[in-house]
């Protein structure tokens, strides 16, 4: 099994930790944008901002993975619907990825690194 890149040591840049936080809250356009906002969010803060900190880097990859593993969750849920049983599986990914979002800005701003859950890790 691959080990877990280290984790980054916590920033003293406040501009730096407001962008790490962005980084993951940047996810919550989903909820505006149905389609791809969870992930158009983060790969634009992550895009923008990568080259200027290794930490924003390491947080913005974190971000994508979880919200790649959410597009794929969703779409085997979606194929789910036809049986009926892919619509509460729509709505328990939609307020996991709402919750866990909300604690990984938490955690960012705290200047902590956060590990989503159930990820899985597409970009190294």
């Amino acid at each position: 099994m691959d080990q877990p890149p280290p984790l980054p040591t916590p920033s003293t840049s406040s501009d730096t930790r407001t962008w790490c936080v962005l980084c993951h809250a940047s996810a919550l356009l989903g909820l505006f944008l149905h389609f791809l906002g969870h992930l158009l969010g983060p790969l634009i803060v992550w895009l923008m901002k990568r080259g200027d900190s290794p930490e924003i880097d390491a947080y913005g990859k974190e971000s994508l993975n979880f919200q790649l593993s959410m597009l794929i969750y969703d779409a085997i849920a979606g194929v789910l619907c036809i049986v009926l049983i892919g619509i509460p599986i729509l709505i328990a990914l939609w307020v996991l990825n709402t919750v866990l979002v909300i604690i990984a800005s938490v955690k960012a701003s705290e200047g902590k690194f956060y590990r989503y859950p159930f990820t899985i890790r597409l970009i190294n």
